[in-house]
């Protein structure tokens, strides 16, 4: 399938195609070496990990899934779109792939997604790199409390399905000193062609009132994980996910160190793309030294 919107000089990679729940999900697996995989959030893709990839992938396997609903998979419009279904089937995507020893790069609904495999499945995870992400239930903070009252609101479907809200409202009002360009923004507007393609991004949405419960399930079961060596690389500048949240994420990791990114938002992968490729190289390189 051919995407005129497609930037190609941006995202040179070939694409493949994994079958499950009925559907394809899209994916790119560029390099070779030890296996990064990469997780992404809302209302995004692998595309917004394609200039780390281009870095690591001289060193590293570099694997980068879109969602089912996201980027260049499928968006079926009856789907389940939980967040739970999401980290199903990346448990299904690992498991097919036989993947070993993963570097598991998470960032916003991909922490969720990507550490609750890591915490069924401890013994396929290496190491963890996470950015500007959350795992726990935020139902007391005040900014989701006030957040919330959007997400209850009737016209939240209208907003997602008609006006592409996510991707076209949200996502260039996240980023901080280094703003997104119309040329690249239109690479994250246009994967969601129409009303019935947006309710991959909608049902990330619900997840907020639906999943917090969840969030902190997962919280609690973290020990399997919590002494894997971590890498937090931080946007300081975050209007939504804000530094209290890796002071907690920081508590709760012990073998932890943390890249404080002070000028970016909530995408340093996309605002800083360069220093977040070599913190990750630095930070794997590191550890191997050290065993």
């Amino acid at each position: 399938m051919t995407y005129p919107w497609l930037d190609r000089t941006a995202y040179p990679f070939k694409s493949n195609i994994f079958e499950v729940n009925g559907h394809q999900l899209h994916y790119i697996d560029e390099g070779t070496g030890e296996t990064i995989l990469f997780v992404h959030g809302t209302p995004s893709w692998s595309f917004d990990y394609r200039n780390i990839i281009k870095s690591l992938k001289n060193h590293y396997r570099c694997i980068a899934i879109d969602h089912i609903g996201f980027g260049l998979s499928d968006k079926p419009e009856h789907y389940d779109y939980s967040t739970k279904n999401h980290s199903n089937t990346l448990e299904k995507f690992i498991l097919d792939k036989q993947l070993q020893d993963i570097t598991l790069v998470v960032h916003d609904f991909g922490g969720s997604i990507g550490l609750n495999f890591a915490i069924h499945h401890p013994e396929k995870i290496q190491h963890l790199v996470i950015l500007n992400s959350w795992l726990w239930s935020n139902k007391t903070d005040p900014d989701f409390i006030k957040f919330s009252k959007m997400l209850k609101s009737p016209l939240l479907p209208f907003l997602y399905k008609y006006l592409n809200f996510s991707p076209r409202f949200i996502l260039p009002k996240s980023f901080g000193d280094h703003k997104i360009t119309k040329k690249i923004l239109r690479q994250y507007t246009k994967p969601f062609a129409n009303k019935t393609e947006r309710n991959g991004a909608l049902g990330f949405a619900r997840s907020l009132l639906n999943d917090q419960d969840w969030f902190e399930e997962l919280w609690n079961k973290k020990q399997g994980i919590s002494n894997k060596p971590t890498l937090f690389i931080w946007g300081m500048k975050d209007p939504v996910i804000k530094p209290p949240q890796l002071e907690k994420f920081l508590s709760g990791f012990p073998h932890s160190t943390a890249v404080k990114l002070e000028t970016c938002g909530h995408f340093p992968q996309e605002e800083q793309p360069e220093l977040v490729g070599q913190s990750i190289h630095t930070f794997i390189r590191n550890r191997k030294t050290d065993v």
